[in-house]
């Protein structure tokens, strides 16, 4: 069986063309999640025990930023270079991290968003150094 060379590309490369998508996506859903929780309180019907740590407000804002930096890095990962495969695992963890506090209020989109970063962090680690000889 013949090994890889460092410059051939793989079918594995179409991981990352998937990993800059979901990461989009995420993005896109976490400044929707924000927003709604910052413009409108009536989205998340919830008991006075259901938020952890932080209020509505404070979660809008995570969820906001949060959105912005995925949408970045989702960007700076179609660039190929270590950074932006750096930053992107790094805002797919933090993304999980957000989701998996974020469960008590919407379980179900809490834990889809939690196995997108997932696959995100596993296309970008095991796939991501294929990207750099696609230019």
């Amino acid at each position: 069986m013949a090994k890889k060379s460092s410059n051939e590309m793989t079918g594995w490369v179409g991981w990352i063309g998937f990993a800059s998508l979901m990461l989009y996506l995420v993005g896109i859903f976490h400044i929707i999640a924000g927003f709604a929780a910052l413009f409108n309180d009536k989205v998340y019907a919830v008991g006075p025990n259901a938020f952890w740590i932080l209020d509505l407000t404070q979660w809008g804002w995570i969820h906001t930023l949060g959105g912005v930096l995925a949408i970045l890095a989702a960007s700076s990962l179609l660039k190929g270079g270590v950074f932006g495969r750096t930053v992107a695992v790094l805002v797919a963890l933090f993304s999980a991290v957000v989701n998996m506090a974020f469960v008590p209020v919407y379980p179900i989109w809490s834990i889809i968003m939690v196995t997108i970063a997932v696959l995100v962090m596993w296309a970008v680690v095991v796939h991501g150094d294929e990207v750099k000889d696609v230019k």
